[in-house]
């Protein structure tokens, strides 16, 4: 079976010695005025349930670029990705949008919030596109909000809420659906320092009691250096 059909569980059961996501060779190139630029160049990794993991580099080096193929946003030029040992750049669109709504997570340094939406509808959107009952997605949005301390804000607008506060309804939507995998792209990068240090412990206390890898793309070293493990991309490379 070369991938998940459509009908299949996403949720697969992997042993915890088992790799989460694999990367294999994987690099990224564009075409700018007639050139190819290298992006990635042949990255080998593994991530394994409850790992965390900072991405750090120079701005334009590639973080980003690296955390949209982790989560299926992007697809390499060359190169395997494999999460629970499929290959994610061989699955059927409608497959890859299960993956990506149901396995993977994702926090940004803008919350991406809907403004005309309250924090309870925001974290619930997961859960509606995946075709959950609307009862439903309203348990697992109140559960997920009181766990990141929001149990007072949910009917609360975005434009209402503190940006630490936005930031926890942004993490409260990417866990709804249980994911294995959270990716974080600067996602303390638009907070003042205290609020930062509040957003890094909540993401650390997810990693640590619900077993969720985390990725995390930073320029803040404090952060990177609190990590399990540690990457650093210089010249498309992996030191």
């Amino acid at each position: 079976m070369s991938e998940w059909s459509d009908e299949s569980n996403l949720k697969v059961e992997a042993a915890s010695h088992s790799p989460i996501l694999t990367f294999d060779g994987v690099s990224k190139s564009f075409m700018h005025l007639g050139d190819t630029i290298e992006v990635l160049k042949g990255i080998d990794l593994e991530i394994y349930p409850a790992d965390s993991l900072a991405v750090t580099g120079a701005s334009g080096v590639g973080k980003s670029t690296l955390l949209n193929i982790m989560g299926s946003l992007d697809a390499p030029t060359g190169g395997t990705v494999k999460f629970n040992g499929f290959d994610v750049y061989k699955m059927g669109q409608r497959s890859l949008s299960r993956l990506r709504n149901r396995e993977i997570g994702f926090v940004f340094q803008f919350h991406h919030l809907l403004p005309e939406l309250n924090a309870l509808e925001n974290t619930m959107m997961p859960a509606l596109i995946a075709r959950y009952p609307r009862k439903r997605a309203v348990q697992l949005a109140e559960n997920v909000l009181c766990s990141v301390g929001l149990e007072k804000r949910m009917s609360h607008r975005a434009g209402e809420l503190s940006g630490g506060e936005q930031q926890r309804v942004a993490i409260a939507r990417a866990l709804i659906m249980n994911p294995r995998l959270i990716l974080g792209d600067e996602p303390t990068g638009n907070l003042d320092w205290a609020t930062g240090e509040e957003i890094a412990e909540l993401l650390f206390h997810l990693n640590e009691e619900a077993g969720v890898a985390m990725v995390i793309a930073t320029h803040n070293q404090k952060l990177a250096e609190k990590m399990s493990k540690r990457m650093e991309l210089i010249d498309g490379r992996i030191r």
